[in-house]
């Protein structure tokens, strides 16, 4: 499950403070990688610094450069000052805790989403914060770490698959939040089993180890619905065409984006009424399992109240009490006692009371 990001840490700084709030981790390197293609060529060189990404820069071919790693608020403050980024954008880069939006900045782009991934082994979410920024013939990601859903982006671009290699800037963004889009579905289908196996246990083994489990569920579909929620505005505000940066035919694959964000969000609305009905089938569980007990319990009270009230009778020290002079009293006594109790029986069985 997520935690809580701490952004106590900016307290009275001024805008565009440059300030890490994320999990730092001093011995993960910052991986520059940079991506140069046009129709004809590919070029691909990891490892490199800022000052070797702006020779790439032309406008006749296409470049992509990403940043794994941004825990160096050094680092993402040179990047704004080679590629001339505003504060404000820089300052969203490091605040890991930002909700997924897009802010036009008029000769770029800048969007900020979450990537998702579900940890089966430890049954937990795992999130990255990542950030784009798109202007003509450049595209900047830029994620907490090394290891991401973009490797297949990556792989057709090298064996130019598709129209990527000929399209711009704006196809290739596209194409980025496409593939973060679409990994909250195999997300949300590891989530959808797990709710299954809940619907049978709450009926069959219903104890509070899963009501825990049921809980902790609840809690990463409220997480990936704040994640997923705000990228079907994206999309929309792609879609509207504000934007010169954003073509005409990539509005139609933008379309399909926002077309999966709304499923995706209505998949997750689905799953909030799932669970909230799992933990009603396990509340009413639990108080059947409860009403079975005491029903037990009170046949038994009820068939000893007159066995009781009888040995209370005969317990008593009174001296002149003739039936316990008598040579069969006790014999008959205990007869009595399984007349009255197998009569109570078979009277609760054939009232079906258990």
């Amino acid at each position: 499950m997520p935690h809580r990001k701490k952004v106590s840490r900016k307290y009275g700084m001024p805008p565009g403070s440059l300030v890490y709030t994320g999990k730092k981790d001093a011995e993960a390197p910052v991986v520059i990688t940079l991506i140069n293609y046009s129709a004809d060529k590919y070029l691909e060189r990891k490892d490199i610094s800022l000052e070797e990404c702006e020779p790439y820069i032309d406008p006749d071919s296409m470049t992509w450069i990403n940043i794994s790693g941004i825990h160096n608020p050094g680092i993402i403050e040179q990047l704004g000052k080679t590629f001339h980024l505003h504060p404000l954008l820089l300052e969203d880069v490091l605040n890991t805790g930002g909700r997924p939006k897009i802010d036009d900045y008029e000769a770029y782009l800048f969007l900020v989403l979450k990537m998702i991934d579900y940890q089966s082994d430890a049954e937990s979410l795992d999130h990255e914060h990542v950030c784009l920024v798109m202007r003509k013939g450049l595209v900047i990601s830029m994620q907490e770490r090394e290891g991401d859903v973009f490797g297949p982006v990556r792989e057709r671009l090298q064996k130019a698959k598709g129209r990527i290699r000929k399209s711009g800037s704006d196809y290739l963004t596209y194409t980025l939040i496409d593939m973060i889009v679409d990994h909250y579905f195999w997300v949300l289908e590891n989530l959808g089993e797990k709710i299954e196996d809940f619907q049978d246990m709450v009926l069959t083994a219903p104890d509070p180890s899963v009501l825990e489990s049921i809980h902790k569920l609840k809690r990463q579909v409220i997480y990936i619905r704040k994640s997923v929620w705000p990228v079907r505005e994206i999309a929309g505000v792609l879609l509207r065409g504000d934007s010169d940066l954003i073509g005409r035919e990539t509005q139609v694959y933008l379309r399909d984006v926002y077309d999966h964000a709304i499923q995706v969000v209505e998949t997750v609305e689905m799953f909030r009424e799932v669970l909230a009905s799992v933990l009603d089938i396990y509340l009413s569980s639990i108080n059947n399992k409860m009403n079975e007990v005491m029903k037990v319990l009170t046949i038994i009270a009820t068939i000893f109240i007159p066995l009781t009230f009888i040995a209370g009778v005969y317990g008593m020290n009174f001296e002149f009490m003739p039936e316990l002079e008598y040579r069969y009293a006790y014999p008959l006594v205990w007869i009595i006692f399984i007349v009255i109790g197998g009569g109570m029986m078979a009277w609760f069985r054939h009232k079906k009371w258990f």
